[in-house]
C-alpha cells in the first residue's frame, strides 16, 4: 500500500465509524426528541393557553400563573403539603438507609441474603399492589392498630387525621430506602480503613469515628442522595393517589396529585402545564442550593467541589 493512500483511509475509518456511531444512537436520540424535548416545549407552549382536551386552543397569555399564585387556595395548600413531605420522608429515608448500610457493612452471617432482602422494598414498593397493602395495615382495623391493642396503645385513625396521614404516607417512601441503602454500602466500603484505624488506636470512640470520619469521607453520595430523592419526593403521586386520594381534607393533597387532577379531572391541561412547570423552577432552585451550600458540608479527598 502507498504512503500516499494511508491519509485517505484513516480519514475514511474514520468517517465510517462516527457514521455508525450516529446510527447507533439513532433510536436513543427518536425517543429523546419524540418523548422528551417534545412534550417538555408543548408544556411550556400549553401552560399559556386554556388547553383542553376536544377544545380549541386559546392563548392566555400569563394568566395561568396570576391565577395560579393569587387566586388559588387549593394550590397553596398542595405547596405547603408537598414541602412537609419533602421535609418528613428525605431525611428519614436517608437516615434510615444510612443505618441499614452501616450495619451491612459489617462481618455478619448471610450477608448477601440480608443485602438483597433489604432492597427488595425499592423494587415493589412503588407498585399498586403496595400502596393498597399499605392502606390496608394503617386501617383502623388493620395490622398495625392490632399489633399496637397488644400494648394497649391505640386505635389510631393513621388515614382518616388529618395530622397523622401524611406521616403514614410518607413511611412507604421511608420504606422504599434499598435505593439509597446500596450507594451508601458502597460509600461506606470506600472509606480507607487506614483512618478509622489510626482514630481507635488513638482513643477514639466508634460514635466519634462515625461523625468525625466515616460522614465526612461519604458526604459527596449523602448530597448525591439527598438530591435524588429531593427530587422524586416533590414529584410523588402514587401513594396519595392510591392511598388517600388526596384526603382526609386535603392534609395528603401532594402537588403531583394536584397537576393529575387539574389535567385529567378538571381537563384543564393548560393551568397543570404552567404548575409543572414551576414545580421544575423549584427543583432546579433546589438542587443548585444544595450544590451552592455543598462546600461547606462536602468533603472531597482531592479538595474540589462541584
Amino acid at each position: 500500500m502507498k504512503k500516499s493512500s494511508l491519509p485517505l483511509l484513516k480519514k475514511r475509518n474514520k468517517r465510517n465509524s462516527q457514521l455508525f456511531g450516529f446510527i447507533c444512537i439513532i433510536p436513543w436520540l427518536i425517543g429523546f426528541l419524540a418523548f422528551q424535548l417534545y412534550p417538555l416545549v408543548m408544556s411550556l407552549i400549553y401552560s399559556f393557553t386554556n388547553y383542553s382536551l376536544g377544545k380549541p386552543l386559546e392563548f392566555v397569555g400569563v394568566s395561568n400563573y396570576v391565577k395560579m399564585f393569587t387566586n388559588d387556595r387549593e394550590y397553596w395548600n398542595s405547596v405547603k403539603v408537598t414541602f412537609l413531605y419533602v421535609l418528613i420522608s428525605v431525611p428519614l429515608k436517608l437516615a434510615f438507609s444510612l443505618l441499614i448500610a452501616v450495619i451491612l457493612s459489617m462481618k455478619i452471617k448471610f450477608l448477601s441474603f440480608f443485602r438483597t432482602t433489604y432492597y427488595l422494598p425499592s423494587i415493589l414498593g412503588g407498585s399498586v399492589g403496595i400502596a393498597i397493602l399499605w392502606r390496608s395495615l394503617f386501617n383502623r382495623e388493620g395490622l398495625v392498630n392490632s399489633l399496637l391493642s397488644i400494648f394497649h396503645i391505640g386505635p389510631f385513625d393513621f388515614l382518616g387525621s388529618p395530622k397523622l396521614a401524611l406521616f403514614t404516607v410518607s413511611l412507604l417512601a421511608v420504606w422504599q430506602f434499598g435505593s439509597s441503602m446500596v450507594i451508601f454500602l458502597s460509600a461506606l466500603q470506600q472509606v480507607p480503613k487506614s483512618l478509622t484505624e489510626a482514630a481507635r488506636i488513638d482513643g477514639a470512640r466508634k460514635y466519634q469515628v462515625f461523625f468525625k470520619i466515616t460522614i465526612p469521607m461519604i458526604s459527596p453520595m449523602i448530597m448525591f442522595n439527598l438530591i435524588m430523592q429531593s427530587i422524586m419526593a416533590f414529584q410523588q403521586f402514587n401513594s396519595p393517589y392510591l392511598i388517600t386520594q388526596g384526603g382526609p381534607l386535603k392534609s395528603t393533597y401532594l402537588y403531583g396529585l394536584m397537576m393529575y387532577q387539574n389535567a385529567f379531572t378538571y381537563q384543564k391541561m393548560g393551568y397543570a402545564c404552567a404548575q409543572s412547570w414551576i414545580l421544575l423552577i423549584v427543583i432546579v432552585a433546589m438542587t443548585a442550593l444544595v450544590f451552592k451550600s455543598s462546600p461547606y458540608w462536602t468533603y472531597y479527598e482531592d479538595g474540589g467541589n462541584f
